[in-house]
């Protein structure tokens, strides 16, 4: 195998992630017959090995839940944006080193972008977490310099707080499922099903999104994306998030640019579909 061919998704659980999907039609398409992609099942426990054991046939790794921030003390170097989020995604094997980055930032202003979604004149974010740490930076990147988040334990909120904090934002802690202000970008990074209640409320006016953004894609769309183009919001999709931060760790491990997002996306989608008519196990 040729060196730096190999790749792959470490999470736990990882059985459902589509990057081996994303990455390997992006190989084919710039003509990399030598590269290889796996989803890896891996917990925080098993990073470290997992990592020392990657040799120079190795070209990268993606990184989701709940890697993202354990995986910082076991880089070589991290570059600022990782650094101030709190948490890296991917992992570049080069000149011996490792190498942190976070691809969800840029993926989550360019999903953004390509709907259409570019100067929002807030936001209001659901949850606390890693996911929720790269949206702030991304609204960062939009103009932004202030967000409300709503989280069900302020307590536990002082990772996010603390990344607001190294990118230089404001940040209004509101009870989970309280009113969203009007115009807002809404972007829910919770799990499936924990934000369907907004899309169950009577909506006013004033308290309307102009835009949201839901970091789940399957089933798509989800109770909260149908309600928000009911009301004739910007219904943004986490596929097209995984999509983009997927483009970009593509391009990033084999230093080829730009990504061919066009059949990365093909791939994508057509995997949703086979698992949305795979029988039931």
């Amino acid at each position: 195998m040729p060196p730096r061919s190999r790749a792959a998704v470490l999470g736990s659980p990882i059985a459902h992630s589509l990057s081996p999907a994303l990455h390997r039609a992006a190989y084919a398409a710039l003509g990399l017959d030598g590269w290889t992609y796996e989803a890896i099942e891996c917990d925080e426990a098993g990073l470290p090995g997992l990592i020392a054991s990657c040799d120079g046939s190795w070209a990268g790794l993606s990184l989701t839940m709940p890697l993202k921030r354990t995986v910082l003390s076991l880089l070589d170097r991290t570059e600022p944006l990782a650094a101030d989020v709190g948490g890296a995604n991917t992992v570049v094997f080069a000149a011996g080193q490792r190498h942190g980055y976070n691809t969800d930032v840029p993926g989550m202003v360019a999903a953004l972008a390509e709907a259409g979604v570019s100067s929002p004149v807030g936001a209001t974010i659901l949850g606390a977490g890693a996911t929720a740490c790269a949206a702030l930076a991304a609204l960062r990147a939009v103009g932004l310099v202030t967000a409300v988040v709503q989280v069900r334990d302020p307590a536990r909120a002082g990772g996010l707080l603390a990344a607001a904090d190294r990118l230089g934002l404001t940040v209004e802690l509101r009870p989970f499922g309280s009113e969203v202000r009007e115009g807002d970008l809404l972007v829910s990074t919770v799990p499936p099903g924990a934000a369907d209640f907004y899309a169950e409320r009577s909506w006013v006016s004033r308290a309307r999104p102009s835009a949201v953004l839901d970091v789940v894609y399957s089933p798509w769309p989800t109770p909260l994306a149908r309600a928000a183009s009911q009301w004739g919001a910007i219904a943004v999709s986490g596929f097209d998030l995984l999509l983009h931060q997927a483009a970009r760790q593509v391009e990033l491990m084999t230093g080829l640019a730009p990504a061919p997002l066009a059949p990365m996306r093909a791939a994508g989608q057509s995997e949703l579909a086979r698992r949305a008519q795979a029988p039931a196990r």
